[in-house]
């Protein structure tokens, strides 16, 4: 910070000092007695304003100016989709609620299910029904593909080099073929099944042991605790190949730097930074600028370690296994990748994975905790189907479908990212009759399409049998439901994702009758979401769970994978 900085040199070089950007001579004081002497002594020959030429360029009405001849011209030119009067410079950004798909529905109430908002002069659309969405994702699919990148999102996926933030072209091409016909075949997500039914079972495991000791009886548990931990464990297995966190719960150096990255990632891809879309202040925000590459030389150092251990390990073994990181490393010279792609495609996978899964199970099971019939219901299938003599598998879903119609409730009630990723415009087209001009952003409100009344029967209820009246495909084929995209930029992990929340959920209520704590209500159970890019609850939901199997059926036994 510039300010402590000055203030140390201060006690080098006197209270006032100078010191050069350039060739530019400033002089920086640090004492009352000097501010008096610049600020009254010297007032009328100090008192001008020291412009650099993007200021100079932007200064005064010149601020104004610009921004209404943009606006003017993009109004007189096209036929945009009407929105919230921006400000100057500014354009909506400081309208905006923190909880942007909330805030973006209610002014869909406003001005319609398209409309225009302005981050800073940066012209966005975002559209609300799922009519509009198939007119964005289906049929002006290959001129609305591309991404808009901020410049924290440009730095740490290299300037789109891995699949989620690259611009249609021949790398997504090629990227998206990757994972299709390599990473994601049904014959590799078999091979990796084991993993994720052992770390389902860890959590059983941890849930049993913890509700079960003397002074925990009757008492609650914080839910995302144990969620976390198998969302955490399974995908790093699944990607690096390694279990961070031992027995104990307590997770390793590497682990813990793992997190930190995660953690800190999501909140640089979840901000509205002001700089990002008024370039000209990124002057003042240089500070911000070198911890983006400090995160970005953090996460590709860790990732390389872990790189750089498989290829050893290949070398000296011959042994080639189904993880990520070693299926990727094996084919990089076949689909000419590039170390950044690599490093790229396997963070994709880390934070695409990891709170998405931990935030569905969380809102599904405070769903079921109001919802007692829908539990009973669905514990009444597992008791059916598996019994009260073993677990369940992910072999057996085709045998659940209730099971299934509440996780497919769940992920339409509460998508992880209610916000689908933005697309750019790489063409005009036109969207709801309005033009979207080529540049622009465009916005898929998944949350708003997902509760539209129109198309669904009453849809703020948590009601899974409306997928036994008819039945909705969720992964791209029916516009009402889209919690994992659709068309070019479709998730290509979205079955990975529903076999592992399905499981999660199937093992929790078939081997726990779960209660809101002791003097809450199931309607008290509070359903306020947190800001973000994902959606956590602002409290998370904490539940009284209560043993309903034999006690030998809540052992794991630990698998290397």
């Amino acid at each position: 910070m510039r300010f402590r900085c000055f203030a140390e040199w201060a006690q080098i070089y006197g209270p006032i000092f100078s010191f050069y950007l350039g060739s530019q001579l400033n002089v920086v004081v640090n004492n009352a007695e000097l501010a008096k002497e610049v600020l009254k002594d010297n007032d009328q020959n100090l008192a001008n304003r020291f412009r650099t030429k993007p200021l100079d360029s932007v200064s005064k009405n010149g601020m104004a100016l610009i921004f209404v001849a943009h606006k003017l011209y993009h109004r007189l030119r096209f036929k945009l989709p009407p929105g919230p009067r921006p400000l100057p410079v500014v354009g909506n950004l400081y309208d905006i609620k923190p909880v942007r798909f909330r805030c973006f529905a209610d002014w869909a109430q406003t001005y319609g299910p398209i409309f225009s908002v302005y981050f800073g002069s940066q012209l966005n659309v975002v559209v609300t029904t799922a009519e509009l969405a198939k007119q964005v994702l289906k049929e002006n699919d290959q001129n609305l593909a591309d991404r808009f990148r901020t410049r924290p999102l440009d730095n740490v996926s290299k300037n789109g080099m891995d699949l989620i933030w690259a611009d249609y072209g021949p790398h997504y091409v090629k990227v998206r073929k990757l994972c299709n016909l390599e990473l994601f075949t049904p014959k590799r997500l078999e091979a990796l099944r084991p993993i994720r039914e052992d770390e389902v079972t860890a959590m059983v495991e941890n849930i049993f042991n913890d509700s079960t000791k003397p002074d925990n009886t009757g008492k609650s548990l914080l839910m995302r605790e144990y969620l976390g931990s198998v969302a955490f464990n399974n995908i790093t297995r699944l990607t690096f190949g390694k279990r961070f966190m031992n027995a104990a719960g307590e997770i390793d150096e590497q682990g813990q730097e793992l997190k930190g990255i995660v953690s800190n990632g999501i909140k640089i891809g979840g901000k509205l930074p002001l700089a990002e879309y008024v370039p000209w202040l990124r002057w003042f925000f240089s500070m911000e600028n070198e911890a983006l590459v400090k995160h970005s030389e953090r996460r590709d150092r860790l990732t390389r370690i872990i790189m750089d251990e498989h290829t050893l390990s290949r070398k000296q073994t011959g042994d080639t296994k189904q993880h990520f990181v070693n299926a990727l490393l094996t084919l990089q010279k076949q689909y000419d990748l590039s170390d950044d792609t690599v490093i790229g495609l396997l963070w994709d996978m880390i934070t695409a994975g990891m709170d998405t899964t931990t935030i569905t199970v969380e809102w599904a099971m405070a769903e079921l905790v109001r919802n007692p019939r829908v539990q009973q219901k669905a514990q009444e299938e597992l008791d059916r189907v598996i019994g009260s003599d073993c677990i369940m598998s992910e072999t057996d879903f085709p045998t659940l479908p209730y099971l299934q119609c509440v996780a497919k409730e769940a992920l339409r009630l509460h998508p992880p990212t209610p916000l689908m990723l933005p697309h750019k415009a790489s063409a005009s087209v036109k969207i709801g009759g309005y033009d979207i001009p080529k540049g622009a952003i465009v916005h898929v409100n998944v949350w708003a399409v997902a509760r539209d009344p129109a198309v669904w029967k009453d849809p703020l209820e948590f009601r899974p049998e409306r997928f036994f009246e008819e039945d909705v495909d969720m992964k791209g084929h029916d516009y009402r439901l889209l919690p994992f995209g659709a068309g070019r930029r479709v998730c290509p992990g979205a079955q990975l994702a529903i076999n592992l929340v399905t499981s999660m959920l199937g093992h929790l209520l078939h081997h726990f009758t779960w209660s809101p704590p002791p003097g809450v209500s199931p309607e008290d159970i509070d359903l306020t979401e947190n800001p973000g890019t994902v959606t956590y609850m602002k409290n998370p939901i904490q539940a009284i769970p209560t043993p309903r199997l034999p006690a030998h059926l809540y052992k794991r036994v630990p698998m290397d994978m």
